[in-house]
């Protein structure tokens, strides 16, 4: 039942965003009891607070097997994480963008929370950019945690309007993502 009502908060919270939907439209959608809400979340912020906090462990998990594999290099660890963002895209989409755009409406003790993960995910990847930069892979000179940043900042946006059935597969996105991320698009 706690499963069936996240599903519920994340159907409804990306349909009708978090503070225009209320514990009755979600216990409403399941036929059940508020009475049955409040036995597995305290608030409707708790049933926020567990979405955000399943996605982006979600997203640590795999990130985790992705530094953790000894048979890729930074550019193969790079090209790696941007895939797993772009895919999970497909299975993810209403969680991403409960993620991003519900955070603002987050307790603050959730939001601590949230953005203690969200932080160690950015910190990952700039490790791969350190590494990168160690191996000889990248340029020597970059500020790191800007060209995190920007990685970031151009894959998590693609929730907003990537459709996985569209004419770009994943695969392909993350490839343009790689060429300009990696060779820029000045004309060689």
């Amino acid at each position: 039942m706690r499963q069936r009502l996240i599903e519920s908060g994340i159907n409804l919270f990306d349909e009708k965003g978090f503070t225009e939907t209320s514990v009755e439209d979600i216990t409403k959608e399941l036929q059940v009891t508020k009475g049955t809400f409040y036995y597995y979340f305290k608030s409707k912020q708790q049933l926020l607070r567990d979405i955000h906090l399943g996605y982006i462990e979600y997203l640590l998990n795999n990130q985790e097997e992705i530094l953790k594999d000894p048979g890729k290099d930074s550019k193969d660890k790079l090209r790696a994480t941007i895939y797993m963002i772009i895919h999970s895209i497909q299975s993810q989409k209403k969680s991403a963008r409960i993620f991003f755009r519900e955070m603002r409406n987050l307790a603050p003790e959730y939001l601590k929370q949230n953005m203690e993960k969200r932080d160690l995910f950015r910190k990952n990847v700039q490790r791969i950019v350190e590494e990168g930069v160690r191996e000889g892979c990248f340029e020597e000179n970059l500020n790191t945690d800007m060209i995190t940043r920007g990685i970031l900042g151009v894959t998590n946006w693609s929730y907003y309007w990537f459709n996985p059935e569209g004419e770009v597969s994943d695969e392909e996105l993350t490839d343009i993502y790689l060429e300009m991320i990696l060779n820029g698009i000045t004309k060689k």
